[in-house]
């Protein structure tokens, strides 16, 4: 267990890094969208290039700051069951969620999107239209993207075996959703108004 969480560690320091290189991007994508407007609006210019360089930031930022975002237990979560379970059942149910459905969804993606890319680099497909970016680089995002999803999910369940077991702390207990979440719920019967002299609050207890 000691080797693969040190490969978790590994996994998690290259997505961190890479996620917090590509959040950037984000800034760039605003500035060459406003720079593209005001040319557009003083000069009646406009690139297609242009546009489409937009979308492909973008598509960098949705694609390769993903695993980061798993990374962090930041993706939304619509909870209204789990938080209430005890964390061993809450955890077991995130290893199911890895193994049955994550880890199958990222490698179906990796086998459908490499031929994907492959067919569209060997043509060296260029954009439908005038003056646009080549396409293969943009398709080329979508199995980087998801390999690196992969190995995050990798990652993840390998940690969230060691929580269950009792081997690592859980890093993101008492963060995220489920607190937040409990933390509302605690508000919004503290402030409840009373029925017949009985409080929201002691219906609970």
């Amino acid at each position: 267990m000691n080797i693969l969480l040190a490969l978790s560690r590994a996994i998690d320091a290259v997505n961190s890094r890479i996620g917090k290189i590509v959040s950037w991007l984000i800034l760039v994508a605003v500035l060459v969208s406003a720079t593209n407007a005001i040319i557009r609006k003083v000069f009646d210019l406009s690139s297609n290039s242009w546009l489409e360089l937009q979308w492909v930031l973008f598509a960098v930022v949705f694609l390769l700051a993903a695993p980061w975002t798993l990374l962090d237990n930041e993706h939304i979560r619509i909870d209204i069951v789990s938080f209430r379970l005890p964390k061993r059942v809450r955890d077991g149910i995130d290893i199911f969620g890895h193994v049955f459905f994550l880890l199958p969804f990222t490698i179906v993606m990796l086998v459908t999107a490499w031929p994907f890319f492959l067919n569209s680099f060997s043509i060296n497909e260029q954009s439908l239209n005038a003056g646009g970016l080549p396409q293969w680089p943009a398709k080329m995002l979508v199995p980087l993207g998801f390999l690196l999803l992969f190995f995050q999910a990798i990652s993840e369940l390998i940690k969230r075996i060691a929580i269950f077991t009792g081997r690592i702390e859980d890093p993101h207990e008492g963060m995220g959703g489920h607190a937040v979440l409990a933390a509302e719920v605690d508000r919004l019967l503290a402030d409840a108004e009373p029925i017949d002299g009985v409080t929201a609050t002691d219906v609970k207890k």
